[in-house]
C-alpha cells in the first residue's frame, strides 16, 4: 500500500478587486477615482497632510467670529513649535561642554 499521495489542487491565481488593485498605476485612467487607500509614500516617514487637514477642517467648521481667534492660535503655537525646533538645533550645534572636575586633596 505504498500509494503516492495526492497532490493539493493548485491555488487558483489571486485575482485582485476592483477595490483592492495590485498595484496603483498612474496610467490607469481610474487610478485616482478615490477607489482605495493612495500608495504608501517612498521611504515611509511622517506625512503631515492629514493633520493640516483637520485643522483646516476644524477652522472652517468653527463660526465666523471664532475663526479669526483660531487662527490667531494656531498662529501661536507654531511660532512656539518653530522657538522650540530652533532651541533643539542650537543644541545640537553645540560642543559638548568638558566634564567638570574638582580635585580632591588626599591627605
Amino acid at each position: 500500500t505504498n500509494q503516492p499521495h495526492p497532490q493539493p489542487d493548485p491555488e487558483p491565481a489571486a485575482v485582485p478587486r476592483r477595490d483592492e488593485p495590485a498595484h496603483w498605476d498612474e496610467s490607469d485612467p481610474n487610478w485616482d477615482l478615490g477607489s482605495g487607500p493612495p500608495p504608501p509614500r517612498p521611504g515611509g516617514g511622517f506625512d503631515p497632510t492629514p493633520l493640516f487637514a483637520l485643522v483646516e477642517a476644524l477652522r472652517r467648521g468653527l463660526p465666523a467670529d471664532l475663526q479669526q481667534q483660531f487662527t490667531s492660535l494656531l498662529r501661536e503655537v507654531l511660532l512656539a513649535l518653530r522657538a522650540l525646533i530652533d532651541w533643539y538645533i542650537d543644541r545640537l550645534d553645540r560642543r559638548p561642554r568638558e566634564p567638570r572636575v574638582e580635585d580632591i586633596p588626599i591627605d
